[in-house]
């Protein structure tokens, strides 16, 4: 933590020149690239050891369209305008004084994540968009393949003349390095969880630091009975089909009772193609016992 709080100074520098932080982004985009073949073979190592069900393996797995995904949402980062430096609010007193509300860098930011690689270079290039510097802590499961996606992307960052310390990751997997984060009040100055509902709960709870509570991904679609049902099974098909093991696919539908009958039989017809599993109420499972019958 000592390391990356000293780098601090080295990332808000780069405010005087906006485009040095872009410069910095594309660097570590073309570095990931780079040492494509490292980061693969790393999760591959990840892969074999973990012991975490189908799902769980599917979030750890990278591949080439993963890391080009990756690759392309650090560039597409750079295209935003920079959020540091804006004149929010401004107001001037009786006596002239000028005051400003004006956009800064928060400083010190502390991520907790489980086993999505791919969340690195997210929340790496968010901070370093915003002028912060970022330590990482994730789950064991994918320590390999965040590893060696941190090392490419401190090389990148320093190519650029910039200390390779503002983005960190820590090497401590145990719930005593999260609990450090937790408690780090002369070092964090913002602390944020991303994972399920037990590691945000332990957050809130712990946390001596401020820290931002985020959801936990439940998503629910509603069918109402006057939309058109054909277009409803596509959408439901995509956001539950596309890849079912990400945080934002769908798990509650809901379907108005006058349409029931109708779209149930021909959504589990679609739906059956797909390694997905529905989980049905009395009044649903009878809706598509009677269309059987």
């Amino acid at each position: 933590m000592e390391n990356a709080k000293a780098a601090t100074q080295s990332l808000m520098l780069c405010d005087e020149a906006k485009k040095k932080k872009n410069e910095i982004l594309e660097a570590m985009a073309q570095s990931l690239l780079a040492n494509k073949e490292d980061i693969l073979n790393a999760n591959l190592i990840d892969l074999e050891k973990a012991m975490v069900s189908d799902v769980m393996k599917d979030r750890l797995k990278l591949n080439d369209q993963r890391l080009n995904d990756m690759v392309q949402g650090i560039l597409d980062v750079v295209k935003l305008s920079d959020p540091t430096g804006k004149i929010l609010n401004e107001r001037t007193l009786e006596n002239g004084l000028v005051i400003q509300k004006v956009s800064v860098p928060l400083g010190f930011i502390a991520i907790i994540y489980e086993s999505r690689p791919n969340v690195t270079s997210d929340a790496a290039t968010l901070c370093i968009k915003s002028g912060n510097t970022c330590i990482l802590r994730i789950g064991k499961e994918a320590w390999n393949s965040v590893n060696a996606i941190v090392q490419a992307l401190q090389e990148g960052i320093e190519q650029c003349g910039v200390n390779p310390n503002i983005v960190q990751l820590i090497q401590d997997t145990t719930h005593q390095s999260a609990n450090e984060l937790m408690e780090g009040v002369a070092y964090i100055d913002l602390l944020i969880p991303r994972g399920g509902k037990n590691l945000i709960s332990r957050c809130i709870e712990h946390a001596k630091v401020p820290c931002i509570q985020t959801g936990t991904g439940i998503c629910h679609i509603y069918v109402d009975d006057e939309v058109n049902q054909d277009m409803t099974i596509k959408i439901i098909e995509n956001a539950k089909c596309s890849r079912p093991s990400v945080c934002n696919a769908e798990e509650v539908l809901l379907v108005n009772s006058k349409v029931a009958n109708d779209s149930l039989p021909k959504l589990k017809k679609q739906l059956d193609t797909y390694p997905v599993e529905l989980r049905l109420d009395d009044r649903a499972q009878k809706s598509l016992m009677e269309q059987k019958l």
